[in-house]
């Protein structure tokens, strides 16, 4: 029996580009699409379909114009086109995860920090919440020289092993993963195709961007086809 968790209905968002006379530029037309706990869904298209502005309109960075994103939150169900700013961070906060493509941080705060933060923000006792921070930095590679330090100066391949630490530190019940090995070699891509399917294994719904095709066959219970505006008119 199927559970969903995210559920989005007839979705539409639009940009205006003021800076070139007001365009309307149409990104999202009427998308639909379910996500069960346990799945993987993996968006799959060309550049310019609006992968990734669906993944930031689930994550409500974008303000879609028309449609719903219903989210199950403390065992009920939330619209977050409708949501409060309040509910949003609340939402984030106990049971929607994102793993962006770039590490955003405050400067001088530590690799331990930054990825036990989310724990401690659920009242989990620091001691504790380091200690999973410590368990996904090893797992993840990073030297532990380097968990006291702020991660402004990594190369790009360690700012994104802590960016999946980060984001994988709760375990939320839905997670949005946009290229999370875009920047990682062959054994870190593997660590982090394993975190997605133990993550799937304790029912999390996932919806994410692989442009690796092979990481892409490993974690996608199935794919969402989505098209560019110009070509599906």
């Amino acid at each position: 029996m199927t559970s969903p968790l995210l559920i989005v209905e007839n979705l539409h968002k639009t940009f205006t580009l003021h800076n070139q006379g007001g365009v309307v530029l149409p990104v999202l037309k009427g998308i639909d699409l379910t996500v069960n706990a346990g799945e993987c869904v993996v968006l799959h298209g060309p550049s310019g379909a609006g992968k990734s502005s669906l993944l930031r309109s689930l994550y409500a960075n974008y303000k879609p114009q028309q449609g719903q994103i219903r989210i199950r939150h403390d065992s009920d169900w939330m619209d977050l086109v409708a949501a409060a700013p309040h509910e949003i961070l609340d939402v984030r906060k106990k049971t929607l995860g994102y793993v962006s493509q770039f590490l955003r941080v405050i400067p001088r705060v530590s690799t331990l920090d930054i990825v036990s933060e989310p724990l401690r923000r659920l009242g989990i006792a620091a001691e504790q919440a380091e200690d999973k921070a410590r368990a996904l930095l090893s797992r993840l590679r990073i030297p532990e020289a380097m968990w006291s330090l702020a991660p402004a100066t990594f190369s790009g391949g360690e700012q994104q092993r802590v960016n999946i630490a980060h984001g994988f530190s709760v375990n939320y019940p839905v997670l949005l993963l946009d290229e999370p090995t875009a920047s990682l070699d062959a054994e870190n891509r593997q660590t982090v195709v394993d975190l997605i399917i133990e993550a799937k294994a304790r029912g999390t719904a996932i919806v994410g961007i692989f442009h690796d095709a092979d990481v892409r066959e490993l974690v996608a219970d199935r794919l969402f086809a989505m098209q560019a505006y110009k070509d599906a008119a």
